[in-house]
C-alpha cells in the first residue's frame, strides 16, 4: 500500500491548485486526479445530490486503488465529509479543516472573512471549523458563486472579473476583517485580482497550501507514506467526466499536463 496512489478529486479545474501543492510538496508519490466537469458545479446543488456524487468519485478511485482520499472541493468537503468517512476505510483528507485553522491562528484582529460557493456558505462548515480551533474569532462569510464560472471560463484577469470581485467583497472591507479564506479550490485562480480588491493589509488563506501537510501526518498515521525520493517523469494520471477545453487549457498552464494525458470516463 506504501507505493498505491494518493486519489484526488473535485468538481472541475479548482482541484488542480490542491494537485499542483500536494506534486510539490509530496514528490515522492503517485497521483490520480478525477474532475467530475459533467456535473459541475458542485455548489449550488443539494446536500443528497453532492453526496451521491461524491461516493461516485471516491468509489471511482477506489477501485484503482487508491491508499488515500483529498477531497479537493469544499462544497463536498462541507457536505460528503462524514458519508465518506462511515462508507470507505482509507484516509480521507477535506480542504476546510487545513484552511480553517490557517486562518484562525493568522488573524491579528479575530476577524476573518470567508468566500465559496452557495452551498459551502450555508452549510457554515467554515465557521463551526474556525471557531473549534479559537472560539472567540468574528467570521463573516460570503457566497461568491460567479467566481466559479469565471475561473472555469479562464478568465482570471479581466474587467468583469474584477467588477465581480468588488461587489461581492465590499462587505467583508467594510467589516474590517485581516484574513480572507478562499473557501473553494477554484478562487486561488482568481488570487491576483482578490487580492487587488482586499489590499495589502488582508492575508489570503489558500486551503490548497495547507492541505499536503495533513496529507503526510494522515498517511504517516498509518504506516502508508511513500518511500522517500522523487518519482522524474511521472506525472499524475488525470481523468475527467467530460470533455473541458477551460481545464485542458489550464492545466496545461497550471500543471504542464498535456491532452494526451487526460482520460474521459463515466462515474455515475
Amino acid at each position: 500500500m506504501k507505493e498505491a496512489p494518493i486519489g484526488i478529486f473535485d468538481s472541475g479545474v479548482g482541484g488542480l491548485t490542491v494537485l499542483k501543492q500536494m506534486l510539490v510538496h509530496l514528490p515522492q508519490e503517485r497521483m490520480i486526479y478525477l474532475g467530475d466537469t459533467a456535473r459541475l458545479p458542485y455548489g449550488i446543488k443539494s446536500r443528497e445530490t453532492v453526496v451521491r456524487y461524491s461516493l461516485n468519485n471516491a468509489a471511482f478511485l477506489l477501485e484503482r486503488g487508491v491508499k488515500c482520499l483529498v477531497v479537493a472541493c469544499n462544497t463536498a468537503s462541507a457536505l460528503a465529509l462524514d458519508a465518506l468517512e462511515a462508507r470507505f476505510r482509507v484516509p480521507i483528507v477535506g480542504v476546510i479543516l487545513p484552511g480553517a485553522e490557517k486562518a484562525a491562528r493568522s488573524t491579528r484582529v479575530q476577524k476573518v472573512g470567508v468566500i465559496g460557493t452557495v452551498a459551502t456558505i450555508r452549510s457554515r462548515a467554515y465557521e463551526t471549523a474556525i471557531r473549534s480551533f479559537r472560539e472567540t474569532v468574528d467570521v463573516l462569510s460570503v457566497a461568491c458563486p460567479l467566481f466559479v464560472s469565471l475561473a472555469e471560463e479562464g478568465w482570471i484577469q479581466d474587467d468583469i472579473t474584477r467588477a465581480v470581485a468588488r461587489r461581492y467583497l465590499e462587505p467583508l472591507i467594510r467589516h474590517g476583517i485581516d484574513v480572507l479564506v478562499l473557501g473553494c479550490t477554484h478562487y486561488p485562480l482568481l488570487k491576483p485580482v482578490i487580492a487587488q480588491v482586499m489590499g495589502p493589509s488582508v492575508g489570503l488563506v489558500d486551503s490548497s497550501r495547507e492541505v499536503p501537510l495533513q496529507v503526510k501526518r494522515a498517511l504517516e498515521e498509518k504506516g502508508l507514506g511513500a518511500p522517500g525520493g522523487r518519482r522524474p517523469g511521472v506525472p499524475p494520471k488525470v481523468y475527467l467526466t467530460d470533455c473541458s477545453a477551460h481545464f485542458l487549457e489550464l492545466s496545461q498552464t497550471i500543471l504542464e499536463i498535456s491532452p494526451e494525458d487526460v482520460e474521459y470516463v463515466d462515474v455515475g
